[in-house]
């Protein structure tokens, strides 16, 4: 079996079943694993002199293991099968689009709801969170996730198999946790994040274009080359810019974070300043067309 057509069935399995509660209740996730060993590796090495190398060596040791370990499970018997399930396994479309829904459905029922629903998806304060703040935060958490959730590790895996696809998603994880310019993390962090921005550098773009042209919106590329680089990632801009075009809405802005407020630059300022729940069941439907239009891809290669 090719690696995109491993692909296609990985994306297809993910869409159909999604996260099932009864087996994560009952085995850890992977994602959980990676963040556990990522938690283990900061507590022994985040210490002392010499923080940047630490962390270095850090990631290496995180990357080494995922990528031992994809090979091992690849080369087994069935692997092919393996990879399949693994794959949609750390892949999220299927679990983005429930959670934005469970946002849209909360929002609906009253702005306490929707707060405590987007608070689940998003590192800003939502306490305060007005309802366009809500739906903002909503369909910029799609757009960004849409990336690095789904787009990049199809992406890794198409390249690279399930070795690749697990590369990732350990950079990722760590890049979650520790690559933060904080105190503690700032040096340590500093390997993760900067192969985090590497690695998302090209499925940033994809996701960007996947979402324009699924709308028909070859004409949106100019805006959404204008506004990505007012993002503070140099990734998360071009899904969120693209997303911002198709819906018609403006996203970013200031925002809180820890009690703080951000002056962020708007992204798409020419666009509607208000939303609600009905754009984020818009931003739903513009992940599903992204989503589409890879698939289908995927199956074009597949068959070449």
């Amino acid at each position: 079996m090719s690696t995109a057509a491993m692909l296609f069935l990985a994306l297809a399995l993910d869409a159909l079943a999604g996260e099932p509660g009864w087996l994560w209740s009952r085995a850890p996730h992977p994602a959980v694993v990676m963040g556990r060993a990522v938690a283990w590796l900061e507590r022994q090495l985040n210490r002392g002199a010499r923080r940047k190398a630490r962390g270095c060596l850090a990631l290496g040791l995180l990357g080494g293991g995922a990528l031992a370990f994809g090979l091992i499970v690849q080369a087994l018997p069935g692997g092919g099968v393996i990879g399949v399930v693994g794959g949609a396994v750390l892949l999220a479309q299927r679990s983005l689009v429930d959670h934005l829904r469970a946002v849209s459905d909360g929002l609906r029922l009253s702005l306490r709801a929707g707060r405590r629903a987007v608070a689940l998806v998003v590192g800003r304060d939502t306490q305060e969170l007005s309802r366009e703040g809500v739906a903002r935060a909503a369909i910029e958490s799609g757009a960004e996730n849409f990336s690095d959730g789904v787009i990049a590790p199809a992406f890794w895996f198409l390249l690279f198999g399930l070795p690749g696809m697990l590369v990732y998603k350990a950079v990722n994880t760590a890049d979650s946790m520790i690559g933060y310019r904080t105190p503690r993390h700032e040096s340590f962090g500093w390997a993760a994040a900067r192969l985090d921005d590497a690695l998302n550098w090209v499925p940033a773009r994809l996701s960007a274009a996947l979402i324009a042209l699924a709308h028909l919106r070859p004409d949106a590329w100019a805006v959404i080359r204008r506004d990505a680089p007012l993002h503070r990632s140099p990734n998360a801009g071009w899904p969120e810019a693209a997303m911002a075009v198709c819906l018609g809405v403006s996203l970013a802005g200031p925002r809180s974070y820890e009690g703080r407020r951000r002056d962020f630059p708007w992204v798409f300022a020419e666009g509607r300043r208000s939303a609600g729940a009905d754009d984020i069941d818009r931003c739903i439907g513009a992940l599903w067309r992204g989503w589409t239009l890879s698939l289908a891809a995927t199956a074009i290669l597949a068959l070449v």
